[in-house]
């Protein structure tokens, strides 16, 4: 299905996403959850960033010391809605000199009387960063399209100017269905984009949390999905159990057909990003050996 996905590393890329808190919040409990990732050995780990650079310092603070205290790769979100060029210069420069090399670049979220600022798209923002200094630049996509797009070959469109305008890497938002993920992928190649393209899974872990998600960017659930959410959704640790072995058969199918890479929504509970890579640790294994 995405065979040409497959040229683009020896081994798929596994990583992790967590967030910082909002403000002055105490750092302790995501310094703990990045304890409990680390462990497990990614290919990089990102850090959030909060609606309208709500956590831009405690960003910039996470990500240097996933670079350079626990000397794992650090993927720093940057959002621009709303913000000036000399601001963006301002936590490029800190970042680049704190020895962060990744940046997800997006635009961010339109809230209520939003002021675009100086970058009107994330595509705006990925060229200026290009042209001005010397980071790897991911860029986000969605499998099901933006919910904010008219169509999917709208939302194509501007995913093939983003990449234009130097995105290096791509990182899919969450999906449920991966036959949604392998259509995209076929038009993503079809118009010629080449650059990988990580497939972002998030484990349902509270009927709480499926709900907002998918109201926030219009996932579909299929209806195995919607079947386990019903029948466990009450019971906190039912439902856990459910959500960790779906997204263990996600990763598995995705693996198989040699997906670019797995990028993990942690929701900063490194206890079940554990038992998802335990339960494909021998899958990993065997996927490196191979593509060594």
């Amino acid at each position: 299905m995405i065979e040409k996905a497959i040229k683009h590393a020896k081994k798929p890329s596994f990583s992790f996403e967590i967030f910082p808190p909002k403000g002055t919040a105490d750092l302790s409990g995501v310094y703990a959850t990045i304890d409990g990732l680390a462990s497990l050995a990614p290919d990089l780990i990102s850090v959030t960033y909060g609606a309208g650079g709500s956590s831009r310092e405690n960003t910039v603070d996470i990500a240097s010391a996933i670079q350079n205290k626990y000397d794992i790769p650090a993927l720093a979100h940057l959002t621009c809605v709303g913000s000036t060029k000399a601001e963006m210069d301002d936590i490029l420069t800190h970042l680049k000199d704190k020895g962060v090399k990744n940046i997800l670049a997006m635009r961010g979220d339109l809230g209520e009387n939003a002021v675009l600022g100086d970058f009107k798209h994330a595509s705006e923002l990925i060229a200026y960063i290009k042209e001005n200094y010397d980071f790897k630049v991911f860029g986000a996509c969605y499998p099901e399209k933006h919910i904010e797009a008219y169509s999917m070959g709208e939302d194509l469109k501007h995913l093939k100017h983003k990449v234009e305008c130097g995105t290096d890497e791509l990182i899919s938002q969450l999906f449920f269905d991966n036959n949604a993920f392998y259509s995209f992928i076929d038009k993503v190649r079809g118009i010629g984009i080449e650059v990988p393209v990580v497939a972002g899974i998030m484990p349902v872990t509270s009927a709480k949390q499926i709900d907002r998600m998918v109201s926030m960017c219009g996932a579909t659930l299929p209806e195995e999905v919607q079947h386990f959410v019903k029948a466990y959704g009450h019971n906190s640790m039912a439902i856990k159990e459910a959500g960790i072995a779906y997204a263990t058969s996600q990763i598995i199918d995705l693996l198989a057909n040699g997906v670019d890479g797995i990028h993990l929504y942690t929701m900063n509970q490194p206890e079940v990003a554990k038992r998802i890579v335990e339960n494909i640790r021998g899958i990993l294994y065997a996927l490196k050996v191979k593509r060594a």
